[in-house]
């Protein structure tokens, strides 16, 4: 498999540091944090799209270029995502026997292809989202809070689904949670960032069960359920 060495990632906005860490994904990993931590800013960093009054300083070390061709990016919102006039077949880029592939990939029909958006569940929507983030066979998957908008029954098929692809195409991912129940089963290692830089990192099962850090306690004892500690 591969692996990304985030050697440098140093965010600034007028001098003002945002973002100051180093970290590795290996096989699926974590990133948590307090609103305002720098998770989305990694995200966007990592996917070229930072806005222009802010300076990167980026070094990373790979087998794979960080372009859209290796970097799929799977957002927070199914609802939102996609074009509400345009019906499923025609958001996908590619020839119709792909298509098929990744909707068999991600547990879905044929049929799904001719419908709108409106006329899918929310799970469907994220299941459609993530079949197209595949399209181009990414070496990264980066996953902002890809289960908040679901109900219950469709994010625990969503994590499954995620730890089922992350296996078969042995993909890197990069997971931005703010519920605990996500990252169980499903990330291998933990990020817990706090104003910018990384308070505490590690396996998953370690973090979760003897946390070192009190931000890290705190965020656990939380159970993730208060809105301020969501992106």
């Amino acid at each position: 498999m591969s692996k990304l060495n985030v050697k440098q990632l140093h965010i600034l906005n007028n001098e003002v540091p945002l973002v100051d860490i180093r970290f590795e994904v290996a096989t699926s990993t974590a990133l948590i944090g307090q609103s305002g931590s720098g998770k989305s800013l990694t995200l966007k960093s990592l996917l070229g799209m930072l806005p222009s009054n802010l300076t990167l300083q980026l070094s990373v070390e790979c087998d794979f270029e960080l372009n859209h061709s290796n970097v799929a990016f799977v957002p927070q919102n199914p609802f939102t995502s996609l074009s509400s006039m345009t019906k499923i077949k025609d958001q996908f880029f590619c020839p119709v026997s792909r298509k098929l592939e990744l909707l068999h990939l991600v547990g879905l029909e044929s049929w799904v292809l001719e419908r709108f958006p409106s006329q899918l569940s929310g799970g469907q929507l994220q299941r459609v989202i993530i079949a197209i983030a595949l399209t181009n066979q990414p070496k990264l998957l980066l996953l902002d809070e890809p289960t908040t908008a679901l109900d219950t029954t469709s994010k625990t098929k969503i994590l499954e689904l995620i730890n089922h692809i992350q296996k078969e195409l042995n993909l890197l991912i990069l997971f931005v949670t703010h519920d605990i129940n996500s990252i169980i089963g499903v990330c291998e290692n933990i990020i817990i960032l706090k104003n910018g830089v990384i308070v505490e990192e590690g396996l998953s099962h370690t973090i979760l069960t003897h946390p070192q850090n009190d931000y890290t306690k705190s965020l656990i004892h939380s159970g993730f359920e208060n809105r301020d500690f969501r992106k």
